[in-house]
């Protein structure tokens, strides 16, 4: 198990899920995100200002963490994930009524904005290890993706293949990264309690925000993760049927 967290400070959380469960279990946590849509956000801000004012030696919120607490980022996805890759290589039916000349420019304005926020992730890792700091951040790994193509960036640490065998509304297979603090090995497992369907969600519509519907996380998986990869306490009233028992194996570090 690992040392005691005296707070979890949840980065790019609007929902409150994460939160409210560290809050549960007796570990004070607060959201922080530049919208509050969910009016469950703490501390409405720029973070990536924030980011840009640390890795500058500036004042910022990183200032007010301390080594013994817990950063939980919930990174923006919109220019990494699987379905961006399609812009890329030219096949996305959304660009079917473009022109050639606008094909181009469209793609060479979403690359910009990828390397921005590429650059904006690797700086805030940077100011992390610099001030030590723990964190845990979380990107989706379904394929292809541009964080977990060769080379492209760190290894992650794990990569949770079906998030509803813990309760999820997604089977999302999901990455994370764990900076100066060791991913634990918990025993809760569970049947999902409700599907969605990924493609019939919601598109956010502003740069750099993604969709509220897509990025949810159920209350049962913030619930066994924290249980499971953080606190490494198994929830005794969650059993692990055998016919799941081999699944468990899919959730390993990333060699």
């Amino acid at each position: 198990m690992n040392t005691s967290i005296s707070k979890v400070h949840c980065f790019f959380e609007q929902s409150g899920t994460f939160k409210n469960e560290f809050i549960k279990l007796g570990i004070p946590a607060e959201d922080y995100d530049i919208q509050n849509n969910f009016g469950q956000t703490d501390h409405v801000m720029d973070l990536f200002g924030e980011i840009e004012k640390a890795y500058e030696g500036e004042g910022s919120i990183f200032d007010t963490i301390t080594k013994d607490a817990l950063i939980m980022a919930f990174f923006p996805c919109i220019y990494f994930e699987a379905m961006q890759m399609c812009y890329f290589s030219l096949d996305s039916i959304n660009l079917r009524s473009y022109t050639t000349e606008q094909k181009y420019e469209y793609v060479l304005e979403r690359a910009e904005k990828r390397h921005k926020f590429y650059i904006l992730l690797w700086k805030l890792f940077a100011v992390v290890e610099r001030l030590g700091l723990r964190m845990i951040v979380e990107n989706p790994a379904t394929l292809p993706h541009y964080l977990l193509m060769t080379q492209n960036f760190i290894k992650p640490t794990m990569i949770d293949s079906n998030r509803q065998r813990r309760g999820d509304f997604f089977k999302k297979p999901t990455a994370y990264w764990f900076i100066n603090i060791e991913r634990t090995y918990g025993q809760s497992y569970q049947h999902p309690r409700e599907k969605k369907i990924v493609n019939n969600c919601k598109r956010s519509g502003t740069a750099g925000i993604c969709s509220e519907e897509r990025s949810l996380i159920s209350t049962d998986y913030a619930r066994n993760f924290i249980h499971d990869f953080i606190l490494g306490k198994p929830q005794e009233e969650l059993t692990i049927p055998s016919i799941f028992q081999d699944e468990l194996n899919n959730i390993n570090p990333q060699q």
